[in-house]
């Protein structure tokens, strides 16, 4: 009593509501006397004698009769007449023991014959049902249930024979290795039949969390499989997270994976019917900017229950309820569409009605249970063998996930509708749930593109390394980062919060780790690489010396941080920077560390210099000769909040707690906005009305105001503990009180030379359940954003996005841009890639904004805790977030963006070198400036260079490598290559150097 008591009172509709809704929007009452009701739905059911079926159904047995057609008696029949090819009117009599209860007219109208194919997976959540190794050992454990049941199975029709798709392909790569070389070889040869389909996707990704070299990377084993196992990988799913980025589009493409089947959980935070979602046709083909596209099944189910769509019309169950569910569904998609409303899973709100479904063939996901992980069943193909036998129409196919879109490939593929862009995630919100972690996760990314080319450049193959640690990557980027009640600490099942998130962040922290280590490790061997490779040392006898690298593309003038140990050159000893290119002494700034305050870290001096205009991908040699004096000691400024250089003043607002100016001196323009809602930089806190620890609250949420906007704080009682004036630029630190925080530090850094506002925000906090979020406010004196980079892409506000893509927010890689006739003003992010732009929206469906639109308003979604499942409950500790802002004329907005990215995610390099090497050196260059080198690599004895364009159109680069002999599929002109690459898109050389 007390669990069907909590079941009808709690929780989201259940799968009995479900179908009997179905049921009801599926059949027409025809007769309705003294509480009798007599319901009538005519369905796509077909006999192999060319009959098709008429349902009845009473709230009491009757015997029901269809004039000159058929009779049966009972509550719920099956009366067959012959096939019509247009609208026929029958007369259904129905009777009880009395004789006739009523009549009534029923027409029956032509049917679609559907060939609907089946396709049986288990979605991989990498934890939330339990923690993560059991997770996978478990799916190891099905990968051996499927090769029994396909063992089992081969003698039946060919229809009905137990298929088995692999969601998702970590499994199957750990399974290969880990089974004896006879099941291995059973386990490919049933692959290369199809009855085994191991699809693209290593894992279930949040694809915007990605960057576009780790989503290309993540596919590599496509080649192994086929190369070892003899089997093609042409398809790929993408289960449960409503979206991904177009990059997808281009990774799939370049690993000839041409058919992807999305299957979006909706969990009521994704409303994508309010936005165009209901548009959407299925199957569609999704096209990037690049040309490249793939043909997409998007599950579209009623409630928005996405792979639990086989499930929910009882093909996991038994024929009968299937017999029963599946003709009332193909029914409905034929004829009606769904309304998205107040039936859709977790949602309360306006109905969007869809079209009806237009072709006669249909992609069914089922699982072997109602749950997350669920394992093989015979039940599916026992089903369809039954079924086939049954009925001619539908037609059930055990199938592969490629079977279905080769079928329509060949039978539909220019009746689809092509849409392009993005498919904003709308769970990308749960990536602030984890800000520490993604911070390390975001750095890493950038530290290892850095480390790969330095390898390179020192002759070094570390591609496995480097691969190795892109897969930790990708792992923390994988969708399930938590437990189904993440709050908890059980030792098992979906309550293993505790354990869940434990490995989930350490994974993490393992994975920046790893890239610095490789980063660490590749400076050595690349200054190694340089000694005694060049002219001599400066003159006057240098103590020592610096190749200082720029991994970004463009040369650029910046500030280098490298380190001088104590047994090179003794901290007592004055030194200089002399750059050896023009035997200028350049200023420095030199910070000790002192073996008194911190004897368990290397003995010597950080040096801190700027150094002009570095080539991209090259290096600029600074010699350390004596000095006359120590390195000057910084200079304490006032006190009045202002420090600036030759390009922009900075003026800190002490009383209100924000930047109040940052004025461009070139432009002769102020770049903040002075009466935007929020100041520039200002912290802002969020907490929600809405309770912890309830699975899945936020999506029995509806928002329609603010109601639920509990509380709203700023940062206050700012005291401005540091201004410095140093040998290289000015620096303000600012301590803030504030709700939500123990404490919060803001930095503000301008460099002599360097066009750019660097700022950083350091927090500590402890950690509440309660629901909150932490928003930084960047309100420019500009228009509308104009440009946006994202994983693969470059967005906008006149760039196509798939329709139902979330619109409220956007998940960023790292800048922003904004263009007028007279200035570009660029942002950028490391850290933190979420951000909402014009006004901070409230958090749950459908997401109405709690500010007034201000189009130049760049609102940083720093952290959260908003999810109650699968996301953490919580965060807490010191978390680092870096930003930064340029603006220059006549400068476009993509251009402008990637260069004030480079800044952070492509700091300089400074790698301590024994001899004298050439005073400047580039190792690869590209002559066009929408074309980035985003790393350098090896492969045997070839040079990798990964190029990626930012431009919205195709473009041609010249690229040159110096000693370049040779290049695959490319003509080698005076050690240059021509390369097109497509619009946003990607392009690779392959060459051999001398």
């Amino acid at each position: 009593m007390t669990s069907r008591l909590l079941q009808r009172s709690l929780g989201s509709p259940d799968y009995d509501g479900i179908r009997q809704a179905l049921r009801d929007d599926t059949s027409t009452p025809v007769i309705s006397v003294r509480g009798l009701e007599v319901r009538v739905s005519v369905l796509p059911l077909f006999t192999h004698d060319g009959r098709q079926a008429v349902r009845v159904s009473s709230t009491q047995p009757l015997t029901h009769t269809l004039v000159d057609a058929d009779s049966a008696s009972g509550s719920d029949v099956t009366l067959l007449v012959p096939e019509v090819d247009a609208p026929r009117e029958l007369t259904l009599e129905c009777r009880d023991d009395a004789g006739v209860v009523g009549s009534a007219q029923v027409t029956v109208t032509p049917q679609r014959k559907w060939s609907v194919f089946v396709v049986h997976h288990s979605h991989l959540d990498i934890g939330y049902t339990d923690p993560q190794g059991t997770v996978l050992r478990h799916h190891l454990d099905y990968l051996d249930a499927a090769l029994r049941l396909a063992e089992e199975t081969s003698s039946w029709p060919d229809d009905a024979k137990f298929r088995w798709s692999v969601e998702s392909s970590m499994p199957a790569l750990k399974w290969l290795d880990a089974r004896p070389p006879e099941m291995v070889e059973a386990f490919a040869a049933r692959a290369r039949e199809g009855v085994i389909e191991v699809t693209a996707l290593p894992f279930q990704l949040h694809t915007e969390a990605c960057s576009t070299e780790e989503l290309h990377r993540q596919l590599r084993f496509t080649s192994r499989l086929k190369d070892r196992y003899g089997f093609a990988t042409t398809s790929a799913m993408h289960t449960d997270v409503p979206g991904a980025v177009v990059g997808l589009v281009d990774a799939l493409s370049a690993h000839g994976v041409r058919y992807l089947a999305a299957a979006h959980n909706w969990a009521g935070r994704s409303v994508p019917y309010l936005h165009g979602g209901d548009k959407l046709t299925r199957p569609f083909r999704w096209r990037a900017p690049s040309g490249n596209e793939v043909i997409v099944w998007f599950t579209d189910t009623p409630h928005g229950m996405a792979y639990m769509e086989g499930n929910t019309v009882g093909l996991t169950d038994s024929f009968e309820l299937a017999d029963d569910l599946l003709p009332r569904y193909l029914s409905a998609l034929a004829t009606r569409g769904y309304p998205y409303g107040p039936g859709t899973f977790g949602w309360q709100g306006p109905d969007a009605p869809k079209e009806p479904y237009e072709l006669d063939v249909l992609h069914l996901r089922v699982q072997g249970a109602h749950a997350d992980n669920a394992g093989p069943s015979i039940v599916p193909a026992s089903i369809a063998r039954r079924w086939n036998e049954q009925w001619a129409y539908p037609r059930l196919r055990s199938a592969a996930n490629k079977d279905f879109f080769e079928h329509v490939e060949e039978h539909y593929l220019d009746r689809l509708s092509v849409h392009e862009g993005d498919w904003t995630d709308w769970w990308a919100d749960g990536l602030g749930s984890g800000a520490r972690p993604l911070g390390y996760v975001r750095r890493a990314q950038s530290a290892l593109r850095v480390a790969e080319t330095l390898h390179t450049l020192a002759g070094e193959d570390a591609t496995e390394q480097i691969d190795a640690a892109y897969d930790k990557v990708a792992l923390f980027n994988e969708h399930t980062w938590g437990a189904a009640n993440p709050w908890e600490d059980a030792e098992e099942a979906g309550d293993s919060g505790g354990l869940q998130w434990t490995r989930k962040s350490s994974g993490a922290y393992q994975a920046q780790d790893d890239a610095s280590d490789l980063l660490h490790a590749a400076t050595r061997r690349f200054a190694a690489a340089l000694t005694g490779g060049g002219d001599e040392r400066g003159t006057g006898g240098a103590l020592a010396a610096f190749a200082v690298f720029n991994p970004g593309t463009r040369a650029r003038t910046d500030v280098v941080r490298a380190f001088l140990p104590r047994d090179v050159v003794g901290v007592d000893v004055p030194i200089a920077l002399v750059d050896a290119r023009t035997g200028r002494t350049l200023p420095h700034h030199e910070e000790l560390v002192d073996p008194v305050d911190w004897p368990t870290r290397p003995i010597g001096r950080h040096v801190h210099a700027v150094v002009e205009d570095i080539p991209g991908y090259g290096y600029a040699r600074l010699d350390v000769v004596p000095g006359q004096t120590q390195a000057p000691e910084p200079v304490e400024l006032g006190l009045d909040g202002v420090i600036e250089n030759e390009f922009y003043r900075v003026a800190y607002d002490v009383r209100e707690g924000y930047v109040s100016s940052i004025f461009d001196k070139r432009a002769g323009r102020e770049l903040v906005n002075g009466e935007a809602a929020a100041g520039f930089g200002q912290y802002v806190y969020d907490q929600y009305a809405t309770a912890p620890h309830f699975n899945h609250m936020s999506g029995h949420v509806g928002a329609h105001d603010r109601t639920l906007l509990g509380d709203r704080a700023i940062g206050r009682n700012a005291v401005i503990t540091k201004v410095q004036r140093t040998a290289v630029g000015e620096k303000l630190v600012v301590e803030l009180r504030a709700k939500g925080v123990d404490w919060l530090r803001t930095t503000i850094e301008l460099h002599d030379g360097v066009p750019r506002v660097d700022l950083t925000y350091q927090l500590a906090k402890q950690g509440t359940p309660s629901k909150e979020a932490v928003f930084l406010a960047f309100p420019f004196a500009a228009g509308q954003a104009t440009a946006w980079e994202l994983t693969g892409g470059v967005g906008g506000p006149d760039v196509s996005r798939v329709p139902g893509s979330a619109e409220y927010m956007l998940p960023i890689r790292h800048w922003i841009a904004f263009e007028d006739s007279e200035l570009t003003i660029a942002w950028a992010t490391l850290e933190a890639p979420l951000v909402q732009l014009g006004t901070i929206h409230m958090p749950y469906a459908p997401f109405p904004p709690t500010l007034d639109q201000e189009d130049g308003t760049v609102y940083s979604w720093a952290l959260n805790n908003i999810w109650d499942t699968n996301f953490p409950a919580q965060q807490q500790g010191e978390t680092t977030f870096r930003y930064a802002v340029t603006s220059e004329s006549g400068t476009e907005g993509r251009r402008l963006g990637a260069a004030v990215a480079s800044g952070l995610t492509e700091p300089f390099v400074g790698a301590l070198i024994d001899d004298g090497p050439a005073a400047t050196e580039t190792y690869v260059s590209v002559d066009h400036p929408d074309v980035l080198v985003t790393s350098l690599g090896r492969s045997g004895d070839e040079r990798v260079v990964r190029l990626q364009s930012l431009a919205a159109e195709p473009v041609e680069a010249t690229v040159t490598l110096p000693g370049l002999r040779s290049a695959r599929g490319l003509d080698v002109v005076d050690e240059s290559v021509k390369v097109r690459l497509p619009a946003c898109g990607v392009a690779v050389v392959w060459g051999t150097c001398a």
